[in-house]
């Protein structure tokens, strides 16, 4: 979850969703079709054997820790200022990477899917300033595709933090909460999209940044981020024509991500990407501002047969999280659940009666209700999310997890700021995202196998 900072604006209207669909010429032709019907590509988990970041000599409760460490980072930079929620998100904790190819002839770039940015970008030579990246960096002077945005275009009015230089070029800048940022030329590129299909799918003017002064946090295997967000140069708001405004992703239990080698999570854009049949349920889409965000309707949670009900006022107040509707995002980019102080003391207090385990204490003082396990699983009683007309049972691997050898912790924790709906719990469903109805699916699902 990524938002743009930048002193003089917060929250510009920037990123993860409410639909503002860009007037470019786009429904351009792919090269499968320009339908709708839709292409796949791999989302490959940071920690996985496929992943750049992958260190075999991790354990995987090790990998949990540090991926829990990651949601933690994300959660804690969400601030109050003046009622107006400034989000501070440091780069580094994206958990998914895309491997898409930019401009003419296309070079490879490996990037964060970021559903809580708008911006797609990467570093770009001439580098003023460049973090240190591993695989070769852009060279737009060598794409006969490349073409830089004049100052008074509308794309980079849209953008809010842009700035005109070098007699007619729109200069992007992004900022972040840690320091780190991106400068660079706001352009129009080709991108292709390496579809699992084996036909790639081919795209040309993607409103892009070609970042020239880039620092901070960024590991060195990323060369940038893919902007999945809901603001108005997003790749999905720009793809809408192609996509007519879905797209879903399956996404592989963390648990399996290492032990399974050739496993890897998949993110499906247009038709392809409609959730439908036996077992599915849809909850509304929230429009909120600001529209970075997936906001959904948390209504309850249930613990074995004693339901918590979920209150406005069990959220601090904000102008973003006030009032009964849009109480929680969903966040394909955290990896635990954060639910507001005094809701999740309640659920504390009856899962603390429900399970007969011996419980301990986290020695890093991470989690709040941990338990001794000799083989990483604990008698958990059953747990449902009822969102608004969806009922979601999550898997106890999805509520529980083995953080070290012997320690098993529950991975729904305390938040201040924000309620968001983590990765372990969307682990094993079929997510699908319909901007055109606003509404979210969920249908449960092998995510090996699908």
């Amino acid at each position: 979850m990524k938002m743009n900072t930048k002193a003089s604006t917060l929250f510009p209207t920037f990123v993860f969703l409410a639909i503002f669909h860009l007037s470019l010429v786009f429904c351009r032709k792919i090269i499968s079709n320009c339908d709708g019907s839709g292409f796949t590509l791999d989302l490959i988990h940071r920690d996985s054997p496929l992943s750049p970041y992958y260190n075999p000599s991790i354990t995987h409760s090790k990998r949990l820790r540090n991926a829990f460490l990651r949601s933690f980072s994300r959660e804690s930079f969400f601030k109050k200022s003046n009622d107006t929620i400034q989000s501070d998100i440091i780069p580094i904790p994206g958990e998914y990477l895309m491997k898409i190819s930019i401009g003419t002839p296309p070079f490879e770039i490996v990037a964060i899917a970021d559903t809580g940015s708008d911006l797609t970008w990467t570093q770009c030579k001439p580098c003023t300033n460049c973090f240190k990246q591993t695989a070769p960096i852009f060279d737009s002077r060598k794409s006969s595709t490349y073409k830089t945005i004049g100052c008074n275009a509308e794309e980079c009015a849209l953008l809010g933090t842009s700035s005109c230089v070098r007699g007619n070029i729109c200069e992007y800048q992004m900022s972040y909460g840690d320091q780190s940022q991106t400068i660079g030329d706001l352009a129009f590129e080709k991108f292709t999209f390496p579809s699992t299909s084996g036909n790639n799918v081919s795209i040309p003017n993607v409103v892009f940044g070609c970042g020239h002064d880039n620092s901070g946090t960024f590991n060195n295997y990323t060369s940038g981020i893919i902007g999945l967000g809901g603001g108005e140069v997003s790749i999905v708001n720009q793809l809408d024509k192609q996509i007519k405004g879905k797209f879903s992703y399956c996404l592989i239990p963390i648990e399996l991500q290492s032990s399974i080698s050739n496993a890897t999570s998949h993110i499906n854009f247009g038709n392809s990407a409609t959730v439908s049949g036996r077992d599915v349920v849809s909850t509304p889409l929230i429009k909120k501002e600001p529209s970075t965000f997936y906001y959904l309707n948390l209504e309850g949670i249930t613990v074995g047969n004693k339901r918590v009900e979920f209150k406005s006022s069990n959220l601090a107040s904000s102008n973003a999280f006030d009032g009964d509707e849009g109480n929680i995002i969903i966040d394909s980019g955290t990896t635990l659940t954060f639910l507001p102080n005094d809701f999740y003391l309640n659920l504390e207090s009856i899962l603390l009666e429900s399970i007969n385990a011996t419980r301990i204490d986290d020695p890093s003082g991470t989690f709040g209700i941990c338990y001794e396990s000799k083989n990483g699983t604990i008698d958990a009683p059953k747990i449902v999310a009822h969102f608004t007309d969806a009922d979601l049972v999550l898997a106890p691997s999805s509520t529980f997890a083995e953080v070290e050898e012997g320690l098993v912790c529950l991975t729904l924790v305390p938040a201040e700021q924000i309620a968001i709906f983590g990765n372990l719990a969307q682990a094993n469903f079929l997510i699908g995202y319909d901007l055109v109805d606003n509404k979210v699916s969920f249908k449960p699902t092998d995510c090996t196998k699908y």
